[in-house]
């Protein structure tokens, strides 16, 4: 496909999938398509460019040359001249970049409601939340918006929205991307991230970003991969902490898929790593975000509760009260808990752990905006402190809500995480279909595109009612009431990669929930949108898609 048909095609899915919060500036559509063609004659005229016509999509907080730079907040926003160096290299390689994201302001917080720009809406589940800071890159790239989309990283900004949208996060060797051009949180800590539906592409745009600018001071070569032992930890029951309902059994699973593919599981007691983790934000490290940032929040008292989010401007106000005393303790104490932190590691190729702690929705996000906040950063919030490369992996589902789990390993071992994600931890997405994606039916090409695999013919729980929709190709839809019936479909298996892109190509009135199965199982599936089904046929009595096909064929 052209480059040129690629933007047509994104444009038009970015209007159809109408989530107007993943963005807080789109280009206009002829001024990417101008650079589209240009691509596309550069290419027939021979030139390599390894990166040809892929779209990609950037947190706000990082400069794009002509577009504004908001970091969240309109008070901020000012109008770079040159791209950052992160973004350069993915244009001057054939990328092409479709717009600003929305993020939580700042990029001070985990969760994406932080932001005068609107909540983003979690890719899954619109009631959830999608994770921040880089929350409209990462929703952006689940839905299929776009192939690939920048974030930063400073507590765990680049791997729990990856998590909660079913992708894959990487956040990288501090140092190994330069950050010129983005606006800071803590500069010392700070990382470009990248967010994919698969680790190629991921560690792929890593590598054509990574090396010294000349601009970046804390920009650094490349050092030796560590060598590897074939040892895996992961936290001990204590230090592993309070999950979600569910979440220790996945975490389990994950576990388990680690010793089938081989590696000896070490317990660890992760103390050191959270106490260095509580830091953060606790300690006198939050000066850093007064330094960034704390000059713009203060001269505009006005708008603190309007434009500038209450907690973020408290949180960041809040960093002007620790002393240099204090903060010269806390870098005695996190000196210490690096040598903690390596000692412990020792012979451990990677540390296993989720990569957060549970999924709220919004609105429980906004009842405790920061103790909810907190508990996403556990496992996240130690990784830069200590010098530490991770990534954040796709790992099934629970409840029909996406799963994710994290390796994280010492300074380097970005390519050691990468191949031991490989081996260990490929994930689907179970999907329920009663209807055009059927075997043999007009929309199944869009599951096995994807590669998706058939799993086995089964039925709902007894409590469904299912309905003949007007669309074209017509399509069911399912609906739970009294007196329901058992309906008969298939289960699929969607690489968890790929089901955001999945998502975006269903159309209302259908939308994707959470079916029950008759063996007990919670998978996805097809359900009218509300309010879809009101004048909807049912055709509940039929028990399938095909059998009231059949029922309306016209006799022979």
């Amino acid at each position: 496909m052209s480059a040129v048909d690629r933007v047509l095609r994104a444009f038009a899915d970015i209007d159809r999938v109408d989530r107007p919060e993943v963005w807080i500036t789109l280009r206009e559509p002829d001024d990417v398509l101008d650079e589209a063609r240009q691509i596309d004659a550069r290419v027939q005229r021979g030139e390599t460019l390894p990166l040809a016509g892929l779209l990609v999509a950037v947190k706000d907080n990082v400069d794009v040359a002509g577009l504004p730079t908001t970091a969240g907040a309109p008070t901020f926003s000012r109008r770079p001249d040159t791209d950052a160096t992160a973004v350069a290299r993915l244009r001057s390689a054939g990328a092409l970049v479709l717009g600003k994201t929305n993020l939580d302001q700042f990029a001070t917080g985990l969760n994406g409601t932080r932001s005068p720009y609107g909540a983003v809406r979690n890719a899954w589940d619109p009631q959830r939340i999608s994770g921040g800071s880089s929350s409209g890159s990462a929703v952006a790239v689940a839905l299929g918006l776009v192939d690939a989309a920048l974030g930063t990283d400073t507590a765990g900004s680049g791997r729990v929205p990856a998590a909660l949208n079913g992708i894959w996060g990487v956040k990288p060797t501090k140092g190994r991307v330069p950050t010129t051009g983005v606006v800071p949180a803590c500069r010392t800590l700070d990382c470009v991230t990248v967010f994919a539906q698969n680790r190629r592409l991921a560690s792929f745009l890593v590598a054509i970003m990574t090396g010294p600018d000349g601009k970046d001071p804390r920009a650094r070569p490349a050092a030796q991969t560590p060598q590897t032992h074939g040892r895996v930890g992961i936290p001990t029951a204590a230090t592993l902490g309070e999950l979600d309902d569910g979440w220790a059994a996945a975490f389990q699973r994950a576990v388990t898929r680690f010793e089938q593919a081989g590696y000896d599981i070490v317990e660890l007691d992760i103390g050191p790593l959270l106490e260095a983790a509580s830091l953060l934000y606790d300690g006198a490290f939050v000066a850093e975000r007064y330094t960034a940032v704390g000059a713009e929040i203060e001269s505009h008292p006005d708008q603190i509760g309007i434009t500038l989010d209450a907690t973020v401007a408290r949180i960041i106000l809040d960093g002007a009260r620790p002393t240099a005393a204090e903060l010269f303790r806390d870098i005695e104490r996190l000196d210490l808990l690096r040598m903690a932190a390596d000692e412990l590691l020792a012979g451990i190729d990677c540390l296993l752990t989720p990569t957060t702690t549970g999924h709220p929705t919004i609105a429980e996000m906004h009842a405790d905006p920061v103790g909810a906040n907190s508990r996403l950063g556990r496992f996240t919030n130690f990784a830069n402190l200590l010098d530490m490369a991770s990534l954040a992996v796709p790992a099934g589902t629970i409840d029909g809500l996406p799963f994710g789990v994290m390796l994280t390993g010492p300074a380097w071992s970005d390519d050691t995480l990468a191949a031991i994600a490989d081996t260990a931890l490929e994930t689907h997405v179970e999907l329920f279909v009663a209807g055009a994606h059927l075997t043999g039916e007009p929309l199944n090409y869009q599951l096995t595109s994807l590669g998706a695999r058939f799993q086995a013919a089964t039925t709902t729980a007894p409590r469904y009612r299912l309905h003949a929709l007007p669309t074209s190709p017509p399509k069911p839809a399912l609906s739970v009431a009294e007196g329901g019936e058992a309906i008969e479909g298939e289960i699929w298996e969607v690489p968890s990669g790929q089901f955001g892109t999945f998502i975006a190509l269903v159309p209302p009135p259908l939308a994707i929930g959470t079916v029950d199965l008759a063996d007990g199982r919670a998978v996805k599936g097809f359900i009218g949108a509300a309010g879809a089904i009101t004048d909807a046929l049912d055709i509940s009595a039929s028990r399938s898609w095909r059998s009231w096909l059949r029922e309306q064929a016209p006799l022979s």
